[in-house]
Formats: C-alpha cells, structure tokens, sequence
C-alpha cells in the first residue's frame, strides 16, 4: 500500500513520454527545479532515452505532481522526495506480495512499517486527503480486522506516544486522525439480516467518563459486517442512559469499554449486569462484556466477562445470528487487550 496517494497518471501523453520542458510547463515549475530534484532527492525519470535524454513517463510525471504538491503545502522538500520515494517502492512492493485480506496471519513486517509509517507522516503534515485516503487503501486491502490489528492501532498509539512525550504538541495531529478513523469505520456498511429482524442486538457504549470510543467504533464496524444487530453508544453513556438503553432494547450482549483504569467502574459493571427486562417470569438480563484495558482482575461479577482482542471478541460475540445464543465464555482469550 502506498504511503502517501499518488494522483491518478497523466493518460493524455504520448508513448515516448514527454521531455523536461514539457513537463515543467505542464507542472508549473522550471525546468532547472526539476533537475535539481532529480541531482539532490533521485526523484526523476526512470528511462533516459539513448541513455542521455530525459523522457518522463506517467507515472514519473504522477510522482512530480505529488512532489508539488507537498511542497505547496510547506514540507520542506527533502521529506517530500522521501514521501514520493516510499510512495514508489510501497507500490512495487504491493505489485509482487498480495496478503490475504483480512486473514489470521499477519502482515510480512516490512510492508507494515511502510505502511505505518506513510499513515503517521499523513497525519503529522495534517494532510487529511492522504490521510482518508489511505485509510481507505487499508481496510480495502487487508479487510477491517487485519487493517485494525495491523495498521491503524499501531499508528494511533504511535501518535498518542508522540503527543505524551511532547509536552502541549501534536495534539492537532492525534485529534485529525482520530476523526479519520472514524469516519472511515463508519464508511463500512453492516450487512442486513432481513430473514431475522427479531434478533436482539448487541449494544456497545463507553463508560461514563471514558471519551476513547475508535475501538468499540472498530468491534461495531466488524460485527455489521458479519450480520450481527448494533447499536452504537459511543463515549461517556451516563448510568441513566444505559439503563434506558438496555432495557429498550433487550440485547443478548452488552459491551462496555474502558481505556483507562480512571474510568473502568466495577460497580457499574455489576449494576448493568444486573438490569432486567421483560414480563414477570419471563425477564432478561444482558451477559455484560467488559472490553478495554481499563478493566482490571477484580472488576468482574456475577453474569460479567472479559474480552481481549478484536479478533477474539469478534468468536465471542458474532455467534450465528440465525439462533442468537446468550453470549458466553469471552474469557477464553489471550491477555492483549486490543486497543489498549
């Protein structure tokens, strides 16, 4: 995947390509800028014709007007020739190893770094269309759970870190990619299951406090498209609300989150699990999966369970919606607490 989107090659240009002054009037820039970009950052056409005269193809021409672009938006031009480079070799890469999306197994190393990388460079220059964009590329690419596993979180907590350890800065950068993420998540359409509308949901909400939704924004983006009936909740759902909720809906599950050990409420875990609906002799009650680093060893109750992972409390939740069992046994999972 590219580490920053290219535009779309010229398709107007002859077979031979076209030469420095011709591109340099179609770009804007003089001819002297362009040699200079190719003689200090190797950013020029691949082919010379009879090896001494330069003959730009489309995508050498792509990859100057990517470089112009950067530049036009202030990156000094040294980190934007390396953008533009990463750019070019995340695609040759992408040409020759093909993951399976959305597979167990994981990303081959390098490729994952690259794309890390071109996704955190993004949003450090606040570009939000190279940002949207590849975010786009990876949940096309790898599927929703190996791009959140794999890509995004990682990156997100790389942002987060660089906002820890620098004081007041980068706050901008963690907030334009968070948004991001959202956004791209709910861009994920949930598959609808018109031959059982009766399916009770599964409902997921944020503890009262807790403003970190993107990882339960992520496990409602999957469980839509596996079928499974959501209703989102997003951050800080007062006690009152979730009561409400609960007892509207009748959900067969009920996920709270909890980034940080200051929000998880062990109280409020046993009060929810404890919530009723229904006739007298025939009520329910909701299994309570307590998702997020937040929630420690003691934090449990009676009808409460702990999820850890996307890709395990995806086994846990997404039983066959045709039969919609209770919700049991989410303890059965690794201690990595995705998201965290």
């Amino acid at each position: 995947m590219p580490s920053v989107p290219q535009p779309e090659p010229p398709q107007d240009l002859p077979a031979a390509g076209l030469s420095t002054g011709a591109v340099a009037r179609r770009l804007g820039v003089s001819p002297t800028t362009l040699r200079s970009w190719e003689r200090r950052y190797a950013i020029g056409p691949a082919h010379r014709e009879g090896g001494r005269h330069r003959r730009w193809t489309a995508q050498d021409i792509a990859r100057l007007e990517l470089m112009c672009r950067l530049t036009a938006r202030g990156v000094p031009p040294a980190e934007a020739a390396r953008a533009v480079r990463d750019e070019a070799a995340a695609r040759a890469d992408a040409r020759t190893a093909g993951p399976d999306p959305g597979g167990p197994g994981s990303l081959p190393l390098g490729e994952v770094r690259q794309q890390r990388r071109g996704l955190s460079r993004a949003a450090v220059r606040l570009d939000a269309p190279a940002v949207e964009d590849l975010l786009d590329a990876a949940l096309a690419e790898h599927g929703l759970v190996t791009a959140w596993e794999e890509v995004i979180a990682p990156t997100l907590h790389a942002v987060g870190r660089k906002w820890a350890t620098a004081g007041e800065r980068y706050v901008e950068v963690e907030h334009l990619l968070s948004w991001h993420v959202s956004s791209a998540l709910r861009r994920i359409r949930p598959v609808r299951t018109p031959s059982h509308p009766d399916v009770p949901p599964v409902l997921l909400a944020c503890v009262p406090g807790e403003q970190h939704s993107l990882p339960i924004e992520a496990l409602a983006a999957a469980l839509g498209e596996r079928g499974v009936p959501v209703r989102m909740f997003g951050a800080d759902l007062p006690p009152g609300a979730l009561r409400d909720a609960v007892r509207r809906t009748g959900p067969r599950a009920l996920v709270l989150w909890s980034q940080s050990r200051t929000t998880a409420d062990a109280a409020l875990a046993r009060s929810a699990a404890g919530i009723e609906w229904g006739l007298r002799g025939a009520r329910g009650h909701p299994t309570v999966l307590l998702a997020g680093p937040g929630w420690g060893a003691g934090s449990q109750a009676p009808r409460t369970e702990r999820l850890f992972g996307l890709r395990s409390g995806l086994e846990v939740i997404a039983a066959p919606v045709a039969d919609a069992p209770p919700v049991t046994g989410a303890g059965r999972a690794g201690p990595a607490a995705y998201g965290s």
